[in-house]
């Protein structure tokens, strides 16, 4: 459908193969069934969860909420929630969110998704976005640290957005701006958009500043990291923040080249992959960081505890 080959995708973006959700899956059936697997792996019921915070660009609808669908599918009765848009951003911010409210004292288990069904809001007649994207799903479950060396799981977050780069990485219909109609149908405008050397440059240099004003606000530097977890947006975008931030690639989470850009999925996806592979210790520190529509950006530390 466009002029592109594997070479091509690969040399530029780092990409080999996606998922793409069956017809009739949506992002609450991925978030439900990612959520299913991090309780299972808890030993816990759905019915103690207090918080349900849903990451997501591609809700099932505008309302209700997709975390209203997640709660009525895990069966997570007394739970409350809501859904959490910061694009790309949007599980740093929604797992900064959750830490809060229980460093708060308010809630002792909350459950962050991040789950995109990008598939759906892709144009595959242009080649600047088709090949980047793919669907998934990824959980977690925050709560109160219970050993007890006294060190904090969630240590700080540091975020920013800059709202001039809005029409930067955009769907421009679908909202109150421009409600759908024949018109927008006609221009594709219920697609993502991109402009992809704008959105690549902010993004190598904002994930690389965000990441070091956050270590050296916390008298840290990148020798004290034992594992950088980066949004899979791009391969050159990865290695153009950690080249400037001076980590070692073998700090550095990369999955992008099994299920491209998943948008709030990427981090959950790829902090998996590291528990599976065994590349994180008790005790190391983990740096997460994102960049994404808006523009979004941000970056916490967390101090990983099994």
């Amino acid at each position: 459908m466009v002029d592109t080959s594997d070479e091509w995708i690969t040399s530029r973006v780092g990409i080999r193969e996606r998922h793409i959700a069956d017809p009739g899956m949506a992002t609450s059936d991925m978030a439900v069934a990612a959520a299913r697997c991090a309780l299972e792996q808890r030993g816990i019921d759905a019915s103690e969860v207090e918080v349900i915070i849903v990451c997501t660009v591609t809700p099932d609808h505008m309302f209700p909420s997709t975390a209203c669908l997640v709660q009525n599918g895990l069966g997570a009765k007394g739970a409350w929630g809501f859904d959490l848009i910061a694009a790309c951003s949007s599980f740093v911010y929604g797992t900064t969110t959750g830490a809060n409210l229980v460093i708060s004292g308010a809630h002792k288990k909350v459950l962050v998704i991040g789950a995109d069904t990008m598939s759906r809001i892709i144009d595959y007649t242009d080649r600047a976005t088709c090949v980047l994207f793919g669907d998934g799903a990824g959980a977690v479950l925050i709560e109160p640290a219970a050993d007890g060396d006294g060190q904090p799981g969630f240590i700080d977050f540091m975020g920013e957005v800059d709202g001039s780069g809005g029409d930067a990485l955009i769907m421009p219909a679908g909202g109150s701006r421009l409600p759908a109609s024949h018109d927008t149908v006609e221009k594709r405008q219920h697609y993502v958009h991109q402009a992809g050397q704008q959105v690549f440059k902010y993004a190598v240099r904002k994930m690389y500043e965000t990441s070091r004003d956050l270590l050296a606000r916390n008298g840290l530097t990148v020798a004290d990291v034992g594992a950088m977890i980066p949004h899979q947006a791009n391969l050159r975008i990865i290695h153009g923040a950690a080249e400037r931030l001076g980590i070692p690639t073998e700090k550095i989470a990369i999955n992008i080249e099994r299920y491209g850009n998943t948008t709030a999925a990427t981090i959950p996806l790829a902090t998996h992959d590291l528990i599976r592979e065994g590349r994180l210790k008790k005790g190391d520190l983990v740096l997460f960081a994102a960049v994404g529509a808006g523009y979004t950006v941000g970056a916490s530390l967390w101090r990983w505890a099994f």
